[in-house]
């Protein structure tokens, strides 16, 4: 099977799965697309009965909320049904520990579930183990169905943990000719008001917010959660800003509820290890160019949204300022993400673009003299990560 980053099933993977268990793991891989990339991986679960019928779908929609599996659960509750002795198709190991929410593995157990059917190995140490707890539970515990496809699936969420570095989404609001201000340095509003309301519903979901300090000086955010009718969300990130010179004491990003934070670094890798350090699991990056270019020259970015406004400027401050290519080939390539709501969706009068770091396929050299592989040897597997190109270095000037 195809790996990333060296994660595989579990030992003692079966091969051998019924038709029923096969699609009820493709249903399981398309309905955790309807959840968002982040701090979680996206996860689907069904449930089918001992017939193979499926039953219940869940999928988790994002940090502190229900996860797969206990949705599905709960869904079952919720009209009455019974799943004792039923198999669960989950596209991540169970988890097994308990944060904002509970473990999956003790909602498992006491709905009755005799066999779990999962993906991959969850690699995130306080949530790993929910395989062992199972099977020491009673419960048929097998892996490795749908391994490709559930990899793939969060390989920038694979990535990033074993990085240990947050998720980061990265978050453009551009003319179509790319400028995010006019040549006086006007920028409000480039976006429309339903791409606002959709970028503070994300900040609402996030861990933190990060601009550098000439945003900070030229456009004094607040870089707050708010909700449409304008009154600040429940949930609040941290406000990040990167860059060497000091941020004003009366700056409004400083707010009067101590989140914001100052990272006195330009190097993106350096800014997101302090973040990591402090418990941040998601940041959001919002520019300036210097900023957005030097996170996706670091090849940082796990996913990309664009708020493309029918506008055009001719002039002015160009989305990004250079990320060190200088050669069609060398060019960063990217693939429209499913998940969320899709690729590309109409806000108002803008289009929302939403794309992540496209797959890369490593290519094997053709042998001068090709020999038959062992008999009982299995090709070594390629590593689908993103591809990253671009020079691993920050830019100066913040």
């Amino acid at each position: 099977m195809t790996g990333t980053m060296g994660l595989q099933p579990a030992a003692g993977v079966v091969t051998a799965f019924s038709p029923d268990e096969t699609r009820a793991m493709e249903a399981a891989l398309k309905a955790a697309l309807n959840g968002p990339r982040g701090a979680n991986p996206l996860v689907g679960a069904v449930v089918i009965d001992p017939d193979g019928r499926q039953l219940v779908t869940g999928y988790h929609r994002g940090a502190g909320t229900a996860h797969a599996e206990a949705d599905a659960i709960a869904q079952a509750a919720a009209v009455g049904l019974d799943l004792s002795g039923c198999t669960m198709m989950v596209t991540l190991e169970p988890c097994d520990h308990v944060g904002r929410t509970g473990p999956c593995t003790e909602a498992i157990i006491a709905a009755g579930i005799t066999d779990v059917v999962y993906a991959v190995d969850d690699p995130h140490d306080p949530a790993a183990g929910g395989a062992a707890t199972l099977r020491a539970a009673g419960v048929r515990v097998r892996s490795g169905l749908g391994a490709d496809e559930a990899l793939d699936l969060n390989r920038q969420w694979f990535e990033a943990v074993e990085a240990r570095r947050p998720f980061v989404t990265l978050h453009i609001a551009q003319t179509l000719d790319a400028r995010i201000a006019a040549e006086d340095g006007t920028s409000q509003w480039i976006s429309s008001p339903e791409s606002l309301a959709d970028n503070h519903a994300i900040r609402s979901r996030i861990d933190a917010i990060l601009v550098g300090t000439q945003t900070v000086l030229v456009d004094n955010p607040r870089l707050t959660a708010r909700t449409p009718s304008g009154q600040p969300a429940t949930s609040q990130p941290v406000r990040a800003v990167m860059g060497l010179r000091e941020v004003p004491a009366d700056a409004a990003i400083l707010g009067d509820d101590g989140l914001a934070v100052h990272l006195p670094t330009r190097d993106p890798h350096e800014a997101l290890s302090m973040l990591y350090a402090s418990g941040i699991r998601h940041v959001m990056v919002e520019g300036g160019s210097r900023i957005l270019s030097s996170f996706l020259s670091a090849g940082l970015v796990d996913e990309l949204i664009v708020y493309l406004a029918p506008t055009l400027l001719g002039s002015g401050t160009p989305a990004l300022n250079g990320l060190g290519i200088t050669s069609l080939p060398d060019a960063q390539q990217w693939e429209w993400d499913a998940s969320d709501g899709g690729p590309v969706r109409t806000l108002g009068r803008d289009l929302r673009l939403h794309l992540r770091p496209q797959r890369r396929v490593a290519l094997d050299p053709i042998p001068s003299d090709p020999q038959p592989e062992p008999y009982g040897t299995d090709p070594q597997p390629t590593d689908p990560q993103p591809s990253r190109t671009a020079a691993d270095q920050a830019q100066g000037g913040y």
